[in-house]
């Protein structure tokens, strides 16, 4: 049940995130922290799939990073916003792609696997996995009897252990995955010396919209009211935190599954920062027989 928030005041924006690593009915920790430092005057809050979550805020990081290299200068807020969009829009177009068991290659590949031909066998689409095909232009290829492909499903970004290619000992057979898109919802905020404090939503299917106040998870529903109540623009620090420390208790008392730890991060003309952390519980150290 993951809670982030976020808005923007007189010069600075505040981002709150939840604390808890969760899956399913176990909390594994209390103390994981889900707003990430892009570069010096940026913040990126995830929620989401810890995965997801974990690979896509490190590779929008290290891209952003990457570009300040290469340029000699930063990424306005904007443009990472919009970078960020447009990664998640590309996974979540993504077609299928396949490991030939002859050679191990992933991805659409330009090189005609001629599998032998086996005297039994099931009608398949392995070539239109091969080529990188859609399955909408699957059609109208010729069919090959071949043996059936196994599928597996598969993020983008990882790479084939060795372990899986010599099990496809059949000449022909190949593995299918599906890329899937990123299950990752983000609050972006930073602060540019020409615009000044701004705050991006982005959602999972790639939604961008620039906002005073966003949320994201269960804790939406409480942290929006509050906000749509107390916010107005041109907030000071003290009255932003204590507006965010009213969205907490309301969480945490009217949320049937409220996390107990919120952390707090500021983004303003001195750069981004953590500023205070709201825990109710801490986790112990591990006592070893």
């Amino acid at each position: 049940m993951e809670c982030v928030f976020g808005l923007v005041g007189n010069g600075f924006a505040i981002v709150v995130a939840d604390s808890s690593a969760v899956h399913s009915i176990l909390v594994h920790k209390s103390n994981e922290d889900k707003i990430m430092v892009l570069d010096s005057h940026k913040l990126i809050a995830a929620s989401g799939e810890a995965g997801d979550r974990v690979q896509f805020t490190e590779y929008i990081q290290k891209n952003v990073a990457l570009y300040q290299f290469r340029n000699g200068i930063p990424l306005t807020t904007a443009a990472a916003a919009n970078f960020t969009r447009g990664e998640l829009a590309t996974a979540l177009r993504k077609p299928d792609s396949a490991v030939s068991a002859d050679t191990g290659r992933y991805g659409p590949s330009r090189r005609r696997f001629r599998p032998r031909q086996p005297e039994s066998g099931s009608a398949t689409w392995c070539d239109a996995a091969r080529r990188g095909t859609d399955a909408r232009s699957a059609a109208s290829l010729p069919r090959r009897r071949v043996p059936p492909c196994r599928t597996r499903v598969r993020r983008p970004g990882s790479r084939v252990r060795a372990s899986l290619v010599p099990s496809l000992s059949m000449s022909g057979t190949c593995m299918t995955w599906m890329q899937n898109p990123y299950s990752v919802n983000i609050l972006l905020a930073g602060y540019d010396k020409e615009t000044g404090p701004s705050l991006y939503y982005i959602d999972y299917i790639a939604t961008l919209h620039k906002l005073d106040k966003g949320a994201f998870g269960y804790g939406s529903y409480f942290s929006l009211s509050m906000m749509d109540r107390h916010y107005h623009s041109g907030m000071s620090v003290e009255e932003a935190i204590d507006l965010v420390d009213k969205c907490i208790l309301e969480i945490r008392s009217r949320l049937v599954v409220a996390p107990p730890n919120f952390v707090i991060k500021i983004v303003d003309k001195d750069g981004a920062r953590e500023y205070a952390w709201r825990e109710s519980v801490k986790d112990g150290a591990v006592s070893t027989a």
